[in-house]
Parts: structure tokens; C-alpha cells; sequence
């Protein structure tokens, strides 16, 4: 790590815990950028799920059971 960057963690060590929760949070969202692109890709997905299932094309599952699935292995 850099120096700069141990100098700042050495400095945010020193916080209270409620003041590292709050750096911590920033410093994720910072790297968090949304990508337009990406939204619009899911948001054709979801729709033409939701017309394949108003159609019968495709059948849902309750939430229950597909946690059910995943919690068993």
C-alpha cells in the first residue's frame, strides 16, 4: 500500500467505530459508479421475463423454495 494510503488508515484507526463506519461507507459508494449501460441490459431482461411469464412461457417459483434449495447445500 502507499505510504499516503497507510498514513490515512493509520489516521482512521484512530476513529471512533461509529466514525469508521461513516469513512467506510463513503469510500464504498465512492467506488460504486452506476453504468447505464448495464441498467438498460437488466431492464430488457426483466421485462421480457415478465412478459414470458404473462404469456406461459415460463412458470414462477416461490422465493421460499429457491432458498429452501440453496440453504440445503
Amino acid at each position: 500500500m502507499a505510504n499516503s494510503a497507510n498514513m490515512i488508515l493509520d489516521q482512521a484507526l484512530e476513529l471512533s467505530a461509529t466514525e469508521r463506519a461513516i469513512v467506510a461507507e463513503k469510500l464504498l459508494f465512492s467506488l460504486d459508479s452506476p453504468d447505464s449501460k448495464i441498467d438498460d441490459i437488466w431492464a430488457k431482461e426483466a421485462n421480457s421475463r415478465v412478459e414470458a411469464y404473462k404469456k406461459g412461457e415460463i412458470e414462477a417459483v416461490p422465493a421460499e423454495k429457491v432458498f429452501a434449495k440453496y440453504r440445503n447445500t
